[in-house]
């Protein structure tokens, strides 16, 4: 069954279109990484997915139209965005009391485990929180909602790379059972693609690319190659090319790797790497690459 399933997804701004038909479908149990640059659709695509905007075209969360069941879907969905949303006045304590009323699937105990884990105390009050310890607060009231579907949009923009590490390690390992499904928007690309069980690109409104991750190490194959089998390696018709201190780097989309083996080094390519070979030639961080 289909955790999200989007048909002919449209969204406009005077002008601008924000979302251009887009076809999306996620299955339950799996982990989406969604990458595009900026401006490129995402967070348009998660305000409808979370019922937060109207759209034009068919979807489902769950089954459950989310501009017009948001009540009903989001006892079942989880967000946690790059801008922190609790009252920075509210203590830590207030915070599992208010979650706790509201939300019925919350298990506190759960919750104060996790916290456990970390240095922040009862007392504090978020305004009294680094930046990190907002986020394993909010990540603590999260894991320990019974959800069915995690949306994560910049969840650890501004941390450093130990609260990134450990963020989707706990991610991993506390909060993802293979049923829940999860989709992530990030900026730093690299930190999760171990972490993954797909990928879309997302660029001008369109879905431009869909893969497993599975597919994805199959189906793409880099090649630092040697200058004397330059020549050859573009008979083979590379997507992308690029210099790293003086060789030539080629990617190439369906290649057999034991054809390409003895003209260089073979690798599978990073996320971003195939990001800049398929939205455009400037590097990851001149395009803004996000999830």
């Amino acid at each position: 069954m289909a955790c999200i399933d989007a048909r002919r997804l449209r969204k406009v701004y005077g002008s601008t279109v924000a979302l251009d038909g887009v076809n999306l479908r996620v299955e339950e149990g799996r982990i989406l990484g969604l990458i595009g640059p900026n401006g490129a659709g995402k967070s348009t695509a998660l305000g409808a997915i979370l019922g937060l905007l109207p759209y034009e075209g068919d979807l489902k969360v769950l089954g459950r139209d989310p501009w017009t069941e948001r009540d009903k879907l989001m006892t079942d969905v989880c967000f946690i965005a790059d801008v922190a949303v609790l009252p920075r006045w509210m203590r830590v304590a207030q915070a599992l009391d208010y979650v706790g009323g509201v939300h019925p699937r919350f298990d506190r105990a759960k919750a104060e485990a996790f916290l456990a884990k970390t240095d922040i105390k009862r007392s504090s009050r978020v305004r009294e929180l680094s930046k990190g310890m907002v986020t394993q607060l909010h990540l603590a009231l999260v894991m320990a909602i019974d959800a069915k579907l995690l949306v994560l949009d910049e969840p650890t923009l501004g941390l450093d790379i130990l609260f990134r590490k450990a963020f989707y390690d706990t991610l991993l390992n506390d909060y993802f059972d293979k049923s829940r499904t999860i989709v992530v928007t990030t900026h730093q690309v690299e930190e999760i693609q171990h972490i993954l069980t797909d990928v879309m690109f997302i660029d001008h409104g369109k879905i431009v690319l869909e893969s497993s991750m599975e597919d994805f190490e199959n189906r793409y194959v880099e090649v630092m190659v040697n200058p004397e089998h330059l020549a050859e390696a573009r008979t083979f018709q590379p997507i992308h090319e690029r210099q790293v201190f003086g060789r030539s780097i080629l990617l190439f989309d369906g290649v057999d790797r034991g054809r390409l083996a003895p003209l260089g080094e073979v690798r599978t390519p990073s996320i971003a790497d195939l990001f800049v070979a398929v939205i455009g030639g400037q590097s990851a961080e001149t395009q803004g690459v996000a999830a």
